[in-house]
């Protein structure tokens, strides 16, 4: 059991966050502080291995369920090694669990995971029935923060799932990049660019979460407005190996090469072959301008005519039937 004190002292100060200073009461004077089920709290009975900063109150230690715990919906990590997650599960079975998982109590005797989804799987992983675990009361909107700040600290996310998990923040607090940062502990040039990530094309998106692509090739894909020039250059850089530099360095000569689009042109009717000839013989027929227009599925003749006399003139030469039935009928 010392041994896994000692384990678990190691990453407590990164996963319990600090309250206000301990008393001055020696710990050997001091009565064991407890809570329910008669467990003891975890840091009065630990009070070598606390924290800077002292207690925090409510959390406590327990050997919990591992079938009573409930992943942590807002999880932002999608990916996870299945290598890394093996030796993790050997390391387990060999040395035990050396840092617990942080949880919230349910009711009906279950938890909710709070912090240590890795770490869960693996102890899943390793069969273990029971499963150390730090037990605090964290809010609904701080379990994504708490997920996505483990994860970052532990350069766990790839940038894809980083900037995912930033916008649900922004959505989930209605914040600006500039006070996410500022809660997080990120630079707001860092949330901004990582949040640009998810404008490439999805094809670009899938290499980065594959790490196939890294961010910061990402990030120069992201100076092409063209879509298909950004899936273009990055099948490129797979292709080649190319640097994050001669990335930006193609980036450039690309946008140089692009010429400027040419404004739209209104578009010209179809010139069919006898068209022009048609519309000459036509108007040397009917002695007055003739157009014959052919579209995609229809055309059209036009026939100008000066006044009321002139389509008259014009219709009787079409038509002279017609010509005569409308004078007919005026004489009428």
């Amino acid at each position: 059991m010392t041994e896994r004190r000692g384990g678990l002292g190691r990453g407590l100060a990164a996963l319990i966050p600090t309250g206000p200073a301990a008393s001055e009461t020696p710990a050997e004077t001091r009565p064991e502080a407890s809570s329910r089920n008669g467990e003891k709290d975890w840091f009065a009975a630990n009070s070598e291995i606390k924290p800077a900063g002292g207690e925090v109150a409510g959390a406590v230690y327990r050997e919990v369920p591992i079938n009573a715990i409930r992943p942590n919906p807002k999880q932002p990590r999608q990916v996870f090694d299945q290598e890394a997650l093996s030796e993790l599960e050997h390391s387990i079975r060999e040395f035990g669990l050396m840092q617990p998982i942080v949880v919230r109590e349910l009711p009906d005797n279950e938890y909710e995971l709070v912090m240590g989804e890795r770490r869960l799987r693996a102890s899943q992983q390793a069969e273990l029935e029971t499963i150390p675990a730090i037990v605090r009361q964290t809010a609904d909107e701080a379990m994504l923060r708490d997920a996505l700040l483990e994860n970052i600290h532990r350069v766990q996310l790839n940038p894809l799932e980083e900037a995912a998990a930033y916008q649900q923040l922004l959505d989930e607090f209605e914040v600006t990049h500039e006070e996410l940062a500022t809660r997080i502990g990120r630079s707001r040039p860092v949330i901004t660019n990582t949040i640009r990530l998810l404008k490439l094309p999805l094809p670009v998106q899938r290499r980065v979460a594959a790490g196939v692509l890294s961010a910061g090739h990402a990030r120069a894909l992201l100076s092409l407005e063209d879509p298909e020039a950004q899936e273009e250059l990055a099948t490129r850089i797979v292709a080649e190996g190319l640097s994050v530099r001669a990335t930006e360095e193609a980036v450039t000569l690309k946008k140089s090469e692009t010429p400027a689009k040419p404004k739209a042109q209104p578009r010209k009717p179809l010139q069919a072959p006898g068209l022009q000839e048609l519309a000459t013989r036509l108007s040397d027929t009917f002695d007055t301008r003739v157009k014959v227009d052919l579209g995609r599925r229809k055309g059209r003749i036009v026939v100008e005519f000066g006044s009321v006399d002139d389509l008259e003139r014009i219709v009787a030469l079409m038509a002279p039937e017609a010509a005569n039935r409308t004078h007919d009928s005026d004489d009428g």
